[in-house]
């Protein structure tokens, strides 16, 4: 039977990409995290191309993955790599003094779960269910959040060129003040929709599985950004006012903050 023979694979090339983790520790959860959810829409397209399995559908909702997988993962590269006001401003907010049996525990659990967030697609190929209408609206709802994100990210680049030392509140900043993450949170929700009609029975548990996870590590890196802002501008009134009157992470839902949760950690 292929089908635990193919998650195998997925799990081995997750593996594989975010071991990039053990050059740098924060690798894991950023750039081996883009590249690995890019790698397995790829990988996807060709266990599943092979075995002529495909759809008009399911192509189309890998490739907007492979692209929000690429994009998120040469964004983060590029900031690491070659904004030096980038790596100064994070000195001392990351631990790199981490141990090796932590960091092979972490590597693990990242590549689990970024094999659990892909898996309504791949149960959709594996089931054979063909395209509904719900890949559809999935696909739509993943490129909706991939837009979003990509707009946020450049329009905070942009604020920061004009004002490195101001907090951003301009644009899509305006609306929620993590709009990035949002964004995020979008396209794994559409992910999740769109395996409405072809996941069955407990194939549903680790679809849930995954998709909590990534929602519960969004509002982790909103806490951690909350609290590292605050430190940054906490005095400034003009970002107090605009704390208390913008949400944190989901438009129109009032959560102005996450800071005093400390389950949140990730």
């Amino acid at each position: 039977m292929v089908f635990p023979t193919y998650i195998w694979i997925l799990l081995l090339t997750a593996l594989a990409i975010s071991a990039i983790g053990f050059k740098k520790y924060v690798w894991f959860i950023s750039l081996g995290y883009g590249f690995s959810i890019a790698g397995e829409g790829i990988l996807m397209l060709i266990l599943f191309g092979i075995d002529g399995k495909l759809t008009l559908g399911t192509v189309l909702c890998n490739i907007v993955m492979i692209l929000y997988g690429m994009r998120l993962g040469g964004y983060l590269a590029y900031r690491e790599l070659r904004k030096a006001s980038y790596s100064k401003h994070m000195v001392g907010e990351i631990k790199e003094d981490v141990p090796f049996g932590v960091k092979i525990a972490i590597w693990i659990t990242c590549a689990l779960l970024y094999v659990l967030q892909v898996l309504s697609v791949f149960y959709r190929l594996s089931n054979e269910s063909g395209s509904n209408v719900w890949v559809y609206i999935g696909t739509a709802i993943m490129f909706c959040g991939a837009t979003l994100e990509t707009s946020a990210d450049y329009q905070k680049n942009m604020a920061k060129q004009k004002n490195p030392k101001r907090f951003v509140d301009t644009g899509l900043y305006r609306i929620v003040r993590c709009p990035n993450y949002f964004g995020e949170m979008l396209f794994w929700t559409g992910v999740f929709l769109s395996g409405i009609g072809a996941v069955t029975g407990w194939q549903w548990l680790p679809v849930a599985l995954g998709y909590a996870g990534i929602i519960y590590v969004m509002f982790s890196g909103a806490r951690r950004l909350e609290i590292r802002q605050n430190k940054n501008y906490g005095n400034d009134p003009e970002y107090q006012e605009y704390v208390k009157t913008v949400p944190i992470l989901v438009p129109l839902i009032p959560i102005y903050s996450v800071e005093k949760h400390k389950w949140l950690v990730a």
